[in-house]
This record gives C-alpha cells, structure tokens and sequence, in this order.
C-alpha cells in the first residue's frame, strides 16, 4: 500500500503525517510567487522601487519635507510582515528627503492585542532601526493618548491614538493576507483597529454578524467599509504592504496609495491564496502554518475558518496549532467558561458583543459544521473547555477522527491553513 508522508509545520518544529495514498484528496498549497530576496540588503532594490514608483501616489520622498515628524505604523509578532526586511529602506529614504531619525517614530499597531516588550519590539523591526528611531506600542485602553476624530455613517465614534494626530505624515505598513470578516488584512487596518480605542475596535468588529463579511470579500463588506472609512478620518500619506510566501518570504510590495494599493495587494493575494477544490473531504488535517500563526487559539482560528471551507458537513478537521500562550485573550476565556454552548455564545453575541468574546463566537459557530480535534501544547481540559475536541499526538487525533468517520476516510491537507483558502465548487458536497 503506497504512504503519503507530509511535514506540518507545528510552533518552530514540525510533525510527521503518514495516510493511504488512496486516501488523499490533495495537499492545498499556496499558489507560487518568486521571492523577491531573502535578506534585506537583497529586497532593499524591490522596497525602493516600490517607494519611488507607487500605486495612485506621489513617490514618498516627495511627500514628506525636511523637518516633519513622521509616525510609522508597524505589525506586531501575530501578523508577521518582515518589517525588519523593509523598515530600513523606508527609513534610509526619509533620511534623503530630510526627515532625520530622531523624528521618525514607529507605533506598533496592537489594536486590542497585548503590549510588545522591548525585546519583541526590537526583534520585529531589527537592531538597526531599534537603535534609529522611537517604538511605541499602541494601547487601545489608554484614555489619555486617545482622541476622537469623528463618527462613521454606521454610528462607529472613532478614537485613535494622539501620535497619528501629533504627526506631520504618517507611513502604514504591514502584510496583506485573507481575514475572516474584513475580508482582507492590511491597508486601512494599520489604522483602524491598529491604533484605535477599544470601543471604535468593538463597534466596528459587532459587524462581523452581517453575512455579507466574509473572508476574501471587501464590496458590500460592513466591516471593511466602517473600517476603511474610519480611517480616513486621520491621516494617512502612504502604504507600504507586503505579501508574504508559506516560508515567510516576500513575494509582493504594494506601496503608494493607502486604499489604491492595498487593493492591488488583495487581488495578488487572491490570486496567490485562493486554491480551488474538486470536492470537500471527510477529514482536513490542517497546520496553522507554524509560529507565529499558532501562538495562542485566538490567531489559531483563522486557520479553523480556511479548514472549514474544505471539510463536508459532518466531517472532522485536525487543527495543528502549539499554543504555547494557551487561549491568548481572557474575554475570549472568559465567555467560554460562562457560555458553554455554541447556541448560548451565539446568543450572547447577537445581544451583547464584546471583543474578545467575538472569537469564542468565530470559534464555535464553525462547530456545527465538523468537530474540531486540536493537537496543541494545552492540557487537554483547557481544550476542551474551548468545546474543542483535545488530542495528544497527531497519531491520537487520527483514531479520533477514525473513530467518527469510519477508516479511511478521505482527506485533504494544508500545511499553511492560515494562508490557503479553499475554494470548493458550489456543488461540491
């Protein structure tokens, strides 16, 4: 009997799958793009390029003048960007233009996620810059370093944080990938949830019920819309994103325009991400892809919602996810432990949104669709009070999924879940 043998990226190792041949349906990867350079001397050519020949914009050197204060909005460690292979670049040009170091400052857009030590700081935007210019995380709770700046049309009252008001320009960057009811990340996010007060993140996110906010949609997107329009309420003078490969390699840079150019990162990611599927399988096993996109359950969802689209109804999805920071928010922890249904977290989203408590929500709705069986570093009562189902070994989960599924079932994998969106035909079952 022929094996198929696969290595799933698990934290920063990996674990071995063996199937049937006869079993697999396929392997879902990504589409290839040539990486631009694996270092940033190597992608300091492409940065430029992207700086001096933008989308819809002015070439940044021309929209800065000597003596501004500049804000650089960053990622943090859960979307990773490589921001340490495209900030010196970004800062080498401000410099020409007469912007020096000691008036760049680099904010890192957190919205609601915890703070970055100094380590981490430096870690994500690299010695070099750490030693240049200012960081600054972004607290969403910190009253007196938010201001209000307007109201959407959808009632979203819009806090962001002083620094972008402060600033003469402001620069966002980051990385473009697929979000599972913003449609996409990237662009505008800097901005909003980035760096705006948790209430404006709260009220914009309640959208996520509407059924037109979807992965991978933006027109008539509720979501999308609250939050391109907020942030259009301050300032933003430039966009740098960046796609990234399955080996965190930079495949595109998308710079110039904050709405033009993220627009054209999306339809590259689309075209990049979006893998069509012959038919859903009984059994998905799927890797977030590996740290830092399985550092807790919180980001490890986004992977749940990819698997989902490939799984039939009634089937089982394998969730490869270490999860070495556990839950990775405690209003998240905090609903699962009140509400233990999905029809009661259901129930208390629709009448009470609370952000955190929107994840528990994101997590179980997808549970009346397949069980869940998570292979993670988490005890296995703090799995299952996530109502997901707890596997010690990639081996264990496999009977389990036997267990429900009768042997052999079919299958498909996806080693960079967080990255591959299934696109199953309408007919598939």
């Amino acid at each position: 009997m022929t094996r198929a043998t696969y290595t799933l990226p698990y934290g920063k190792t990996s674990l071995r799958l063996e199937l049937s041949q006869e079993q697999v349906l396929g392997c879902l990867h990504t589409g290839f793009a040539m990486p631009l350079a694996d270092d940033e001397p190597g992608l300091r050519p492409h940065v430029l390029a992207a700086l001096r020949e933008p989308i819809g914009a002015r070439p940044l050197s021309e929209i800065v003048t000597a003596g501004d204060k500049v804000v650089v909005l960053a990622n943090d460690q859960t979307r990773l960007a490589r921001t340490e292979l495209f900030l010196p670049a970004i800062l080498d040009e401000l410099n020409l233009a007469g912007v020096s170091d000691d008036a760049v400052t680099v904010l890192f857009a957190l919205g609601a996620h915890r703070p970055l030590s100094p380590a981490e700081m430096t870690e994500l935007v690299g010695a070099e810059v750490a030693r240049r210019v200012q960081l600054v995380n972004h607290d969403c709770r910190d009253q007196d370093r938010l201001a209000h700046v307007g109201q959407t049309r959808r009632g979203n009252e819009v806090f962001v944080n002083q620094l972008l008001l402060d600033a003469d320009r402001v620069i966002l960057t980051g990385s473009i990938v697929y979000h599972f009811f913003a449609g996409f990340g990237g662009g505008r996010k800097a901005v909003v949830p980035g760096c705006a007060a948790l209430s404006t993140i709260q009220h914009n996110h309640a959208m996520m019920l509407d059924p037109n906010a979807v992965i991978g949609r933006l027109d008539g997107n509720p979501v999308h819309e609250d939050l391109l329009e907020a942030a259009k309420l301050v300032r933003m003078d430039f966009l740098l994103n960046v796609v990234l490969n399955e080996d965190h390699q930079v495949v595109g840079i998308f710079a110039g325009d904050v709405q033009a150019a993220h627009l054209a990162g999306c339809s590259f990611v689309d075209a990049l991400y979006g893998v069509p599927i012959e038919q859903r399988a009984d059994l998905v096993v799927a890797s977030c892809g590996g740290w830092p996109k399985d550092i807790n359950v919180y980001q490890a969802q986004k992977t749940m919602d990819n698997a989902i689209q490939a799984v039939r109804k009634g089937g089982v999805v394998i969730l490869l996810a270490q999860c070495p920071e556990g839950a990775g928010n405690d209003t998240y922890l905090e609903w699962m432990r009140r509400y233990r249904s999905p029809q009661a977290i259901a129930h208390a989203t629709r009448t009470g949104f609370q952000l955190g408590g929107h994840k528990a929500y994101a997590v179980t709705r997808l549970l009346a669709h397949a069980e869940i069986v998570m292979v993670s570093d988490m005890s296995e009562d703090d799995v299952r009070e996530l109502l997901l189902t707890p596997a010690s070994s990639l081996a264990e989960a496999l009977r389990l999924a036997e267990t429900r599924l009768g042997p052999k079932p079919t299958v498909l994998v996806m080693p960079q879940g967080s990255l591959t969106l299934p696109r199953a035909k309408p007919d598939a079952c």
